[in-house]
């Protein structure tokens, strides 16, 4: 083989890497996220499926009324002491009627809400 052809090939290598990872990532984009199933209810007989911004890893769950207060500044989460503002985008109207939390799990932010759904006024 000759030195050109040498330079050459070694040179299509590269470009053909870049060309298989710019692939494998618009197919990884291309893929649809899926987030987990809030359970059944009687208002939600078959259920909903929380948004995947707010839970990307089994991080909702439904929560009982008594677990999330109100005051001025906005709903309170007993069990942390976490204040989420009225206007706060992470506060969800509830598909369903009942609460939901979704908090991170591990980590630096573990117990820090994510969303939280809370029931429409008319409920």
């Amino acid at each position: 083989m000759s030195a050109a052809t040498l330079r050459s090939a070694q040179a299509v290598r590269p470009a053909g890497r870049l060309l298989f990872s710019l692939l494998a990532a618009g197919a990884l984009l291309s893929m649809p996220a899926f987030a987990h199933d809030a359970l059944p209810t009687a208002a939600k007989p078959q259920g909903w499926s929380y948004p995947f911004a707010c839970c990307a890893n089994y991080d909702c769950k439904e929560v009982p009324q008594s677990s999330v207060g109100e005051r001025p500044e906005g709903y309170v989460i007993k069990g942390t002491g976490e204040v989420v503002a009225y206007s706060d985008k992470r506060v969800k109207n509830s598909p369903d009627g009942e609460y939901h939390w979704c908090a991170h799990q591990a980590g630096l932010d573990a117990g820090k809400t994510i969303c939280l759904f809370v029931p429409p006024p008319s409920y």
